[in-house]
C-alpha cells in the first residue's frame, strides 16, 4: 500500500539498502519514507510496514520503541510487528481542503539509539461529496424583449472533491426556450449560463420550469439596455488581519436605461459562503469590505463572482480577485520529542537528550526560523534539519552541584519584529556512584567518663555522601585497631546505620564508611578513646581519727600560744584525679568564731590571736572536706582542742567527759554496752594472768623501757615532712595514769607487720593501741630517728615507782591493741 519514497521495484529496494547501510553508519541521520493511501480508509487499515521499509529488525521492536511524533496523530504503531496503521478518520476536504496535493507528514521516532525518520503519507481523495446548490430554488426574470442568444448567469454548485471528483457538467432538463452553456473561472472551477434559444412571449407562458436543481424563469417586462462593469476583473492585494469593516475596492457598473431601469444593485454570484462571511459587498456602491479576519496562512487568494442588476433586471458580471499579502502574524511552534526528561550524569558529550521540532504558519522570511538555549547549561543545540532540532550534552553534568536543570528553548523566526516561543523542559539528572562517604574530620579523640556500663555509647560518628539512593546509604564498621582482633569485639562495636560507637569494656581504633553503590566507596575515620575521671569518690579524714570509743580526740594547745601557732593538721585524700581530687578545707562550726584559722588548701588549723580570759579551754571545731568535682563531695571531722600547759590537767576532763551520743545509733546502744562489758571481763582475767606471770619472772623484759633517764625530752612540734599525699597514717596515744604526773605524748609510726617485741626500743614509750584508718601505713628507718608528732615529756614519767602501774597500763593498751 505504501512505498519507499514513492517507488517500487529494484529501484526502491536499492534505495533502501542504502538508506539501511546510511543509518548504520550515521544512527540519528533522517530517513524519509513515503506513503500514498486514499482518503476515508477504515481504521486498522494498513499503511506500510515500518520495519522493512527502515531497514530495522522485528526482533528489535520492544527495545526501539517506535513512536510517532505529531501534533494529531492520524497514525499508530504496532508494538508486535511494526505496521503503521489508521488510526482516525482521514477526511482530505477537511484536513487539506481545495489543495490539489494534500500530504500529511509526520516523525517517526526510534529509541536506544535515539533515531527519527520522516514520513509522508499523500492522501488520494476519492468522489464521496455530491455537488449542492446554495439554494434549491432559484428565480430568474428575463424579459420577453430577450435576444436570442442572450446569456443569464446562474449560481454555481459547489462540490468539496478535488480533479477530476469535482464538478464536471451542468445538465438542464430539455425544453424548447432555453438552453445551458458553461464557463469556467480563472481558478478552474466552472459556472453555468442560460441561453435564451427561442423569443419569449409572456402573454403566451409566463413561468418556464427548468430543472437545474430547481429553478424557475420569469419573464419581464421589456428593459433593453443591460448594466455595464468598467472591467471585467477588479484586482487587490490587502494584508491579512485587515480589520473588520476595511475598504477593499469598489466596482462599478453603468446603465444606459432610465429611472427604476438604471438603477444597479451589486450582488455576490458564484460565490461560497466562506468567501461571503469574510467580505461584505454594498449593494448599492459595490465597495468591498471585509467582514471577517482574513488570515494568510489559511488562504492566500479569493476570487469573487459579482452581478450588477439594473431595475429591469438586466445583469453584468465581473469578477474581482484578491490576494491575500503575509504578515509576520504567527509565532514559531516548538515542540519537544522525548520519551524521558532525564539522564545519567555520566552521559558523554553530545549524548542525545531531546528531539526538538519547530513549525511556523508564516511563509518567506517571516516562516524562517532558528533554535537556541536560554541561560548557560552544560547542553547545545544542534540543527538537524530545517525545522528540527537536536538538543545534545556540551559538558560534564554532576547531579550532586545541579540534581536538574529547567531548560528554556527559545524559538525566534526571522520576521520584523520577530516573533519567538518557548519551551521549558525539567531533565533530571540520574544519580551514579561517583562520591566516597566524607567524615567530618579525619581523627576523632573522645573523652568518656569512667564506670560507663557495658553498651553505653561514647561517640558517634557521621559521614556523608552526597549521592541519592543506595549510592548515598551509608554504613559503619570497624576496620581496625590497637587491639588484638579477637578482642576488639569485647571493647567496642558501632551501629552499622547511624555510626553510633557503643563501650563494651573499659584506645585508637579505624571506622569505615561504605555505601551501598555498585561499586561501593568508601572512606575511614581514626577514633581515640579517652577514660576521664568522674567524681565518684568522697574525700577520707585520715587525721583526726577516732579514739577507739568513737569519740574524737583531744589535741592540746599551749595557753601562751601566739597567733599563728600551729595546732594541728587536717589530713584527708580523696581516690579521684585531677579536679575531682583536689581538696579545700572549712569550717562548718566553731564553739569560739574566730580563734582559730584554718588553711584552704592545706587543712592547717593555727591560732588566729591570742587566748582571752572569756575563752574557754576546750573548743571544739567542725571541719567540711570537699573535692572539686561536679557536683562536689565532702567529708567531715571533728576537732576538740584543748588549752593546757600540760596534759594533767586535760585527762580528768577526758576521763570525765561523757562520750558522745549518736541519735542515729539508739538501736545498737545495747549491743555496744554488752561488747563492752564482755571485753572489761576479758581484759581483766589476762591482766591478772600476765602479771603473774611478771611476779614470777626476776627481770621482765617489758621494763627495759621503763628505766631512769631513758626518755628524751622534745619540743612539741609537727613533722616537717607532713605533707598532703595519698598515704594513711596510723597514731598512737600514750599516757600514764594514777601518778603524780601525767603525760600525753603521740608516739612514733610503726608499720603493723613489726613484731610487738620490737616496739620495745631505746625510747620508752607507753603505747595506747589506736585502729588504723588503711592497709599501708608510713614507715621511718628507726626509732632514734623518728620525729614525734607531738610530745610533752616530763622526766619524772621514767622513774620506777611508777613503772608497775605503766607496765600494767602498758600491757593493758597492748593486749587490747592486739585483740
Amino acid at each position: 500500500m505504501g512505498d519507499l519514497l514513492g517507488q517500487k521495484g529494484p529501484t526502491g529496494r536499492r534505495r533502501m539498502r542504502f538508506l539501511f547501510l546510511l543509518s548504520l553508519v550515521c544512527p540519528v541521520l533522517p530517513e524519509q519514507i513515503r506513503y500514498t493511501i486514499p482518503e476515508e480508509l477504515a481504521m486498522g487499515s494498513l499503511v506500510g510496514n515500518l520495519p522493512k521499509d527502515l531497514g530495522l529488525g522485528v526482533q528489535d521492536l520492544p527495545t526501539r520503541n517506535l513512536r510517532i511524533s505529531a501534533q494529531k496523530k492520524f497514525f499508530t504503531v504496532s508494538t508486535e510487528n511494526g505496521d503503521l496503521l489508521v488510526s482516525d478518520r482521514i477526511d482530505r476536504e477537511q484536513i487539506c481542503g481545495k489543495k490539489s496535493s494534500c500530504v500529511l507528514e509526520f516523525e517517526m521516532v526510534a529509541e536506544k539509539p535515539l533515531n527519527f525518520f520522516h514520513i509522508s503519507v499523500v492522501i488520494q481523495d476519492i468522489n464521496d461529496n455530491p455537488p449542492t446548490f446554495s439554494q434549491n430554488i432559484t428565480e430568474l426574470e428575463i424579459s420577453e424583449l430577450a435576444l436570442t442568444g442572450a446569456t443569464f448567469s446562474l449560481e454555481s454548485a459547489q462540490d468539496s472533491d478535488v480533479g477530476v471528483n469535482s464538478l464536471q457538467q451542468y445538465y438542464l432538463n430539455p425544453n424548447p426556450h432555453f438552453s445551458l452553456i458553461q464557463k469556467e473561472n480563472p481558478d478552474g472551477s466552472r459556472y453555468p449560463e442560460l441561453v435564451v434559444k427561442t423569443p419569449l412571449d409572456r402573454e403566451e407562458q409566463s413561468c418556464h420550469h427548468l430543472v437545474l436543481t430547481a429553478i424557475r424563469v420569469l419573464v419581464a417586462d421589456a428593459n433593453d439596455n443591460p448594466p455595464v462593469f468598467t472591467q471585467d476583473v477588479y484586482r487587490a492585494s490587502v494584508r491579512e488581519n485587515l480589520p473588520m469593516g476595511s475598504s477593499v475596492l469598489s466596482v462599478m457598473a453603468t446603465d444606459l436605461d432610465e429611472g427604476v431601469n438604471a438603477e444597479i444593485t451589486y450582488a455576490f454570484i458564484n460565490t461560497g459562503n466562506v468567501v461571503r462571511q469574510l467580505f461584505k459587498l454594498d449593494s448599492k456602491t459595490g465597495v468591498l469590505t471585509t467582514g471577517g479576519e482574513l488570515d494568510f496562512e489559511e488562504r492566500e487568494s479569493y476570487t469573487i463572482g459579482v452581478e450588477a442588476k439594473d431595475g429591469g433586471r438586466h445583469t453584468a458580471h465581473c469578477k474581482i480577485q484578491i490576494d491575500i499579502l503575509d504578515e509576520n502574524d504567527n509565532a514559531p511552534e516548538v515542540t519537544l520529542d522525548s520519551e524521558s526528561k532525564q539522564i545519567q550524569e555520566d552521559a558523554e558529550l553530545g549524548t542525545v537528550v531531546a528531539l526538538i521540532k519547530t513549525h511556523d504558519l508564516d511563509s518567506g522570511f517571516n516562516g524562517e526560523v532558528f533554535c537556541q538555549l536560554q541561560g548557560k547549561f552544560p547542553f547545545k543545540i544542534v540543527q538537524d534539519t530545517k525545522n528540527t532540532y537536536m538538543l545534545v550534552t556540551d559538558g560534564v553534568l554532576d547531579r550532586e552541584q545541579i540534581p536538574e536543570y529547567n531548560i528554556t528553548i527559545t524559538v525566534t523566526d526571522r520576521g520584523k519584529p520577530p516573533l519567538s516561543s518557548n519551551r521549558s523542559v525539567l531533565l533530571n539528572i540520574i544519580d551514579v556512584n561517583d562520591n566516597a562517604p566524607v567524615f567530618g574530620q579525619a581523627f576523632c579523640l573522645v573523652h568518656v567518663a569512667e564506670n560507663n556500663p557495658p553498651g553505653a555509647s561514647i561517640a558517634q560518628v557521621s559521614a556523608s555522601d552526597p549521592d541519592l539512593g543506595p549510592n548515598g546509604r551509608v554504613s559503619y564498621s570497624i576496620v581496625a585497631s590497637d587491639l588484638e582482633p579477637r578482642a576488639l569485639a569485647s571493647y567496642v562495636s558501632v551501629s552499622a546505620q547511624s555510626g553510633v560507637v557503643f563501650q563494651l569494656r573499659a584506645f585508637e581504633l579505624t571506622l569505615q564508611a561504605r555505601d551501598q553503590g555498585s561499586p561501593a566507596l568508601s572512606a575511614n575515620v581514626s577514633l581515640r578513646v579517652l577514660v576521664d575521671d568522674r567524681n565518684d569518690n568522697a574525700p577520707r579524714v585520715l587525721y583526726p581519727a577516732l579514739g577507739p570509743d568513737g569519740s574524737a580526740l583531744f589535741d592540746t594547745v599551749p595557753r601562751a600560744a601566739q597567733p599563728g601557732y600551729l595546732v594541728t593538721k587536717v589530713v584527708a585524700v580523696d581516690a579521684d584525679s585531677g579536679h575531682n581530687a583536689w581538696l579545700s578545707y572549712h569550717v562548718l562550726q566553731a564553739s569560739e568564731p574566730g580563734l582559730f584559722s584554718l588553711g584552704l588548701r592545706t587543712g592547717e588549723v593555727r591560732t588566729a590571736r591570742a587566748l582571752g580570759d572569756r575563752d574557754a579551754a576546750r573548743q571544739r571545731l567542725l571541719v567540711a572536706v570537699r573535692d572539686g568535682g561536679q557536683p562536689p563531695l565532702s567529708a567531715t571531722a571533728t576537732l576538740n582542742l584543748a588549752f593546757a600547759d600540760s596534759l594533767q590537767e586535760v585527762l580528768p576532763d577526758v576521763s570525765d567527759r561523757p562520750a558522745p551520743s549518736d541519735p542515729q545509733a539508739e538501736l545498737q546502744f545495747y549491743l555496744v554496752v554488752a561488747l563492752a562489758l564482755i571485753s572489761v571481763l576479758f581484759l581483766l582475767a589476762v591482766i591478772l594472768a600476765v602479771a603473774l606471770r611478771l611476779g614470777r619472772s626476776s627481770s621482765p623484759a617489758a621494763w627495759g623501757c621503763f628505766q631512769t633517764n631513758v626518755c628524751s625530752k622534745t619540743e612539741s612540734g609537727v613533722l616537717p615532712n607532713f605533707i598532703e599525699g595519698t598515704l594513711p597514717y596510723s597514731y598512737n596515744l600514750c599516757a600514764a595514769s594514777h601518778s603524780s604526773k601525767t603525760e600525753f605524748k603521740f608516739l612514733n609510726i610503726k608499720p603493723d607487720n613489726v613484731p610487738p617485741q620490737d616496739l620495745l626500743c631505746n625510747e620508752s614509750h607507753v603505747i595506747f593501741p589506736q585502729p588504723n584508718y588503711a592497709d599501708t601505713l608510713i614507715s621511718q628507718e628507726s626509732c632514734g630517728k623518728s620525729e614525734p608528732l607531738l610530745i610533752q615529756e616530763d622526766s619524772g614519767f621514767c622513774k620506777e615507782e611508777d613503772s608497775f602501774v605503766q607496765v600494767r597500763l602498758f600491757l593493758l593498751f597492748y593486749l587490747n591493741r592486739t585483740v
